[in-house]
């Protein structure tokens, strides 16, 4: 099984995991974890804007995670053009991509947003 993480499951796994429930994490530890380029691209943009603190320097977490068994996603043409057939339930670029590539990708996606449910895409949590 494979589970595209969203931005804040990965960061609350690496910072505070008792914020994602135990059922959630257990199925985190026996799968194939995918984290998406955009993440990072949105964690980036957030801890330039001082809207979120690591712990560490962004390379140094991926690196670290990396070798737990985390594979980056990169964002491809297919991850792309799937945004043209979503739905408009928000408008958050970052999501919307997120949920692009789960459904491309055929991957379930690891968040508590309660919006990612009106997509066709498997949400677990």
């Amino acid at each position: 099984m494979k589970l595209l993480l969203d931005t804040h499951t990965f960061i609350w796994w690496d910072r505070e995991p008792d914020l994602i429930p135990a059922e959630t994490l257990r199925l985190m530890r026996q799968a194939q974890l995918l984290l998406s380029l955009v993440s990072l691209w949105e964690i980036q943009i957030k801890t330039r804007l001082g809207k979120l603190n690591l712990n560490m320097p962004l390379a140094d977490l991926v690196e670290h995670h990396q070798e737990n068994g985390i594979t980056l996603l990169a964002i491809s043409l297919p991850h792309i053009l799937a945004l043209e057939q979503l739905p408009q339930h928000h408008r958050d670029p970052f999501d919307r991509l997120l949920i692009a590539q789960s459904c491309v990708e055929s991957t379930a996606i690891v968040s508590r947003d309660a919006i990612f449910k009106s997509y066709d895409c498997q949400v677990v949590w």
